[in-house]
């Protein structure tokens, strides 16, 4: 049955900032931050959301491609600064009719966002940690100069998609549904300035295994000319900018025999991103501790939910060093070659962990150590996806 999340307002984080509220969901007794995003126009509400089913569903394939296969319906929001934001509407998956000036085509005044829901063995639908996902939806649209809203109206709204097209969420602990929210400039003008009108809309399509390989690690190639991100810039956000100027680099890369590019930054070569996923080394470090590192949020790291929640969770445990540090080429190959490298591997939404293999860096193929089974990247997967299908109880997941 359809069920609101109700969310409690427990307190101002501060005077200086108004709209930061620490918030309780109903479905976990953990308190998030998020921003309660607030304009003078004000936000769409959930309450006024509009349905319209589609007459014409589709046949679901049983094997898919990832992001290829969508769902029945679609979630749409049109703004504008006139009149403010008009009411949602979920209605049959259909095309957008933009026009030719628009200025997310032209200037990429656009960003997105991604999370799954998963089917549990009880056979219940749950979103992980979702309210991260909203609020770095609303950090990204403050730097596309994109209309503020209220996460907790636009993940009400999202949670009613789901249970429209619940049917198209996979029986399957390989696969599962993916949530894309996108927001976009519809503003018709081939001026660059700050968008007077968008349009927020939210697709589902069926996700099986990201890559599309069938090695059990991944091949990357670092090489310092291509830079992903840099200080001061948009790295931290998700925008499609910042994925479409990676695709020359990515065909560079297979031509070298590998399947990602390991983002480089700076004259010491720090390690940032390896393709779209965030980076870790599992290793004893300079000082000889065991130690769980990644690359801190410094502007050009996008700040992964699958990146925290590894942090969250080896903290937790409380068994080895778990760090936010930068990490360079020099670091990485002397650890290799004093054997004190344990295991190296990506994360993201869509590829859950992907362990790396080998990484070819001026020349040189180096050949990483990697266990298939027994490893730390193998038990954090296992963790997380108990969690993510129900088998664990957690107040990271959220009932649909």
């Amino acid at each position: 049955t359809s069920k609101r999340f109700n969310f409690q307002v427990h307190s101002f984080i501060s005077q200086q900032h108004p709209r930061l509220w620490r918030i309780s969901c109903s479905e976990g007794e953990k308190l998030y931050t998020t921003t309660m995003a607030g304009s003078s126009t004000g936000s769409f509400k959930a309450a006024d959301l509009v349905i319209q089913l589609s007459s014409s569903p589709k046949i679901k394939p049983d094997v898919v491609d990832f992001g290829t296969v969508f769902t029945d319906h679609m979630l749409t929001v049109e703004w504008n600064a006139n009149e403010g934001w008009q009411a949602p509407l979920i209605r049959a998956f259909r095309n957008l009719s933009l026009h030719p000036a628009c200025s997310a085509l032209h200037y990429g005044v656009q960003l997105f966002e991604g999370l799954m829901v998963y089917r549990g063995d009880d056979n219940r639908l749950r979103l992980f940690r979702p309210i991260l996902n909203m609020n770095r939806m609303a950090n990204s649209a403050k730097r596309a100069c994109l209309p503020a809203f209220d996460q907790s109206e636009l993940l009400e709204c999202i949670r009613r998609l789901i249970d429209i097209d619940q049917d198209w969420v996979p029986h399957s602990d390989s696969a599962s549904l993916y949530i894309r929210p996108t927001f976009i400039s519809t503003e018709p003008s081939l001026g660059v300035k700050k968008p007077t009108s968008a349009l927020l809309y939210v697709i589902l399509c069926q996700a099986s295994s990201y890559f599309n390989t069938e090695m059990r690690a991944l091949s990357l190639w670092a090489d310092p000319k291509y830079t992903r991100a840099w200080k001061g810039g948009t790295g931290d956000c998700k925008m499609g900018g910042n994925y479409g100027g990676t695709l020359f680099a990515q065909y560079e890369a297979a031509s070298y025999g590998c399947q990602q590019v390991l983002w480089l930054y700076g004259e010491d070569h720090q390690i940032t991103e390896a393709g779209t996923m965030n980076i870790f080394l599992h290793w004893i470090n300079d000082d000889g501790d065991e130690e769980l590192a990644t690359p801190p949020l410094d502007g050009i790291i996008l700040p992964g939910i699958t990146r925290q929640s590894i942090l969250d969770l080896t903290k937790k445990w409380d068994e080895f060093k778990v760090s936010e540090r930068y990490l360079t080429m020099g670091q990485l190959y002397s650890a290799l070659k004093q054997q004190r490298l344990k295991e190296m591997f990506g994360s993201g939404t869509a590829c859950s962990i992907c362990p790396v293999g080998s990484i070819v860096y001026q020349g040189t193929s180096l050949q990483l150590p990697y266990q298939e089974k027994h490893s730390l990247s193998s038990r954090i997967t296992t963790e997380l996806a108990d969690i993510q299908h129900g088998r664990s109880p957690s107040d990271w997941t959220y009932l649909v």
